[in-house]
């Protein structure tokens, strides 16, 4: 795992060493093992590494034999030592053990159509200087990032924004329907950010840069086809593609650990890793002072039935206070959650251990319908199959037993639910978590709405949506959308690729190998959801492999504290700074006198309800993120060509600047 950088100049006068060098700087927490240059007179990229396949031959750029197909990579190719046996086959060499060596040769011998070969997470850059052109691509489920900005003659790409931002070319001014998505979707949908002009890789699609033109094309898209029936043989079936998953990444020069959270999937992950290995598995994981956030027994108890060596990192309140402003810098976005910032505790726990790569389960979710939306989905409609039943909405209690607690708090859940959206708008699943999160919108300056317009940010998605959306089921409609709209922009980044990458540590997800997914897609819908339980395949699979505290044991969504994280003791200086009447003016999105009364509610200790939370949080985020990226105008210092691990100039950039070819 690793990160790039490179730009693109049409008029072929070069890319300036330092400033490829400050790209690299800014995403060198991704990369601390190393660093590399290709310089060229159109096209010049800079790469981060971290270590973790071919530890002495894996740096990079990396080239063919003739040095005229150049390749900058972030991620893994799990399925590398076949496609390198296949390609040998063909008459290609290889000079390195890596699995980046894999893509050079695979773009030779089958351009574009190698994405369809590879069995990863990726985002990679390949410069073909026979055609003269960059391909830019990404991995299906947009597992790693990968940005870029055009401007006039020129392309920024980059694995991070932060890269395209030391630059110096880029602006840094926001995006208000960026922004507007967070606050609806909980994250920007790719191909827009929270930053105007820079786009984000839409997971499953690939770019290529020629001439100068940026042609965007597509060659994966999530797609379902339940059967009737489940195959007599799914279960060996299914046992078959997640031992294959998983020993697949497992592939490391490195020591692979586990991220254990004590539910069925994380617990599912380490079984089979710890299978696999045939000795000690390292696991790691947080715990809460909360019991309602804690799973530390559960956690506890799976560790001892793996034989793990488990080490729990406790994040107390004030720890995610101290540590949320540095996470947002690594998020590069606000968030209407904490929960990245146990996180970023826990990749540095993975780190201090001697750990650099870690297998978590995140994906079983969407792949095998265990979020409680997709219930809540089942619920609302048969409750509007009968609309004066006073019976059937009961049902809610069942499907959230904490919001039943008090009877006229549940009474108003339920009207919440059954009134958030008609059952045939193409949305319908998601309509009360986007009525839920754009109550912060109540927030908005009168500024930042003019900005937004006549903006709908619900009808932008509706029209985005596939072709053959329409012919799914609802079930289906629902688990298409959690991959759209809360996988890749949330969890696989905020959740993900960047709290794990803020201290060198690469995360793995079995649960996500494509073959896992269309198994799944093809299912009948009860093999996944059979009334009211979720995941059901998975969990008759389970038995065999996780005791049974664990395989029948209630999901627990991941939290983590909030409005207390910030308001416990009175609020640190930098949260009144950051929500001060003058720093909210600065930075025009909200409306000083309302943040000021939600301030106040803060500090006087009143009981603060979901939404109240996550406006707090989306608040404060988004006047870090703006004071990080927006008021900060600093650059990071460059890295030298001279302390590369390789450096590699094209002919004429050497015949101009005198220097040397490496590697």
């Amino acid at each position: 795992m690793c990160g790039f950088a490179g730009v693109v100049r049409e008029d072929g006068r070069g890319v300036q060493p330092k400033m490829l060098g400050r790209m690299g700087a800014a995403v060198r927490h991704r990369g601390p093992d190393g660093y590399g240059f290709y310089l060229g007179q159109r096209v010049g990229l800079v790469h981060v590494r971290l270590s973790v396949i071919d530890l002495e031959g894996g740096a990079q750029p990396l080239t063919n034999e003739r040095g005229d197909v150049i390749v900058v990579f972030n991620g893994e190719i799990y399925n590398y030592v076949e496609l390198r046996q296949q390609l040998k086959a063909m008459g290609h060499q290889f000079r390195t053990q890596s699995d980046t060596e894999v893509l050079v040769h695979g773009y030779e011998q089958w351009g574009e159509a190698l994405l369809e070969q590879l069995n990863g997470q990726f985002a990679f850059a390949i410069y073909d200087r026979r055609a003269e052109q960059v391909l830019l691509a990404r991995d299906r489920f947009g597992i790693r990032p990968l940005f870029y900005a055009q401007l006039p003659g020129s392309l920024y790409f980059g694995s991070e924004i932060k890269a395209l931002l030391a630059s110096g070319a880029i602006g840094t001014r926001p995006d208000p329907r960026g922004l507007d998505q967070v606050f609806t979707f909980w994250g920007a949908i790719p191909p827009r950010t929270v930053f105007e002009g820079i786009q984000s890789m839409e997971p499953g699609c690939y770019a290529v840069h020629r001439n100068g033109q940026l042609s965007i094309r597509r060659y994966y898209e999530p797609a379902y086809a339940s059967g009737r029936y489940e195959a007599s043989d799914a279960l060996e079936q299914l046992d078959d593609l997640m031992r294959s998953s998983v020993a697949l990444r497992m592939r490391a020069d490195v020591p692979v650990g586990g991220y254990l959270s004590g539910g069925l999937d994380s617990s599912l992950v380490c079984s089979l890793a710890r299978q696999v290995t045939g000795s000690d598995l390292r696991t790691f994981s947080v715990t809460f002072d909360d019991p309602a956030l804690d799973e530390r027994v559960a956690q506890g108890s799976i560790a001892q039935a793996l034989g793990s060596e488990h080490v729990s990192r406790h994040v107390a309140l004030d720890e995610i206070r101290e540590c949320f402003a540095t996470a947002v810098w690594h998020l590069e976005t606000p968030v209407l959650r904490t929960s990245p910032v146990p996180l970023i505790l826990l990749s540095r726990l993975a780190r201090q251990h001697g750990i650099m790569v870690v297998l978590t389960g995140v994906g079983a979710d969407e792949v095998f319908w265990g979020y409680d939306l997709l219930k809540e989905v089942a619920v609302r409609r048969f409750c509007l199959r009968q609309p004066d039943s006073k019976i059937r909405p009961l049902l809610f209690d069942r499907l959230y037993p904490y919001l039943a607690r008090d009877p006229r708090s549940a009474t108003q859940w339920r009207k919440f639910f059954l009134g958030a959206g008609a059952a045939d708008d193409p949305l319908f699943s998601h309509q009360p978590r986007m009525n839920l999160a754009t109550w912060i919108r109540g927030f908005y300056a009168a500024g930042f709405s003019e900005a937004l317009g006549e903006v709908d940010t619900a009808e932008e998605l509706r029209s985005r949506l596939p072709g053959e959306f329409a012919r799914w089921s609802a079930l289906e409609q629902a688990s298409y959308l959690e991959l759209v709209t809360l996988l890749s922009p949330y969890l696989l980044s905020s959740q993900g690729d960047r709290v794990a990458m803020a201290h060198g540590v690469e995360t793995r997800m079995p649960f996500l190998d494509h073959r896992v997914f269309e198994f799944a897609a093809a299912l009948p819908e009860r093999s996944k959801l059979q009334g009211l339980r979720e995941k059901a395949i998975l969990r008759r699979w389970a038995k065999d492999i996780v005791p049974p505290s664990v395989e029948n044991r209630p999901k627990q969504p991941y939290r983590a504290p909030d409005v207390p994280a910030f308001f416990d003791h009175g609020a640190p200086e930098y949260v009144a700074d950051a929500l001060s009447e003058t720093a909210i003016a600065n930075a025009g999105v909200w409306d000083s006198e309302s943040v000021c009364g939600l301030v106040r509610r803060c500090e006087a200790g009143r009981p603060m309800g979901v939404r109240e939370g996550q406006a707090l949080v989306g608040i404060l985020s988004t006047q870090l993120w703006y004071r990080a990226f927006v008021e900060d105008t600093s650059t990071p210092c460059s890295l030298s060509v001279s302390g590369a691990d390789v450096t590699i100039y094209d002919d004429a950039a050497l015949q101009a600047g005198g220097g040397e070819r490496n590697g």
